[in-house]
């Protein structure tokens, strides 16, 4: 199986959003259909940095390290440098 961190962004206002599932095609589905409440308001997304994980707690630890850059600009420098 595996666990995914990703980074979407929203086409509405370029907001990013960081998050961790188990799959990671059903969650990107999820947001696009407003079945996500906290990125509802803000669809379509896409997906702009994946990275996977052997376990969820693994995922987590990246998700909160990424959610830790609170300026933009410091988490796209860090996905152009990876992809």
């Amino acid at each position: 199986m595996g666990f995914y961190v990703y980074i979407i962004q929203s086409q509405k206002d370029s907001s990013l959003y960081i998050g961790q599932t188990g799959n990671l095609q059903d969650r990107m589905l999820r947001h696009n259909q407003g079945r996500s409440s906290y990125t509802k308001g803000k669809r379509p997304w896409s997906l702009l940095y994946s990275e996977r994980f052997e376990t969820r707690s693994q995922a987590v630890r990246k998700e909160h390290k990424l959610k830790s850059f609170h300026r933009k600009d410091l988490l796209l420098n860090l996905i152009r440098s990876v992809g």
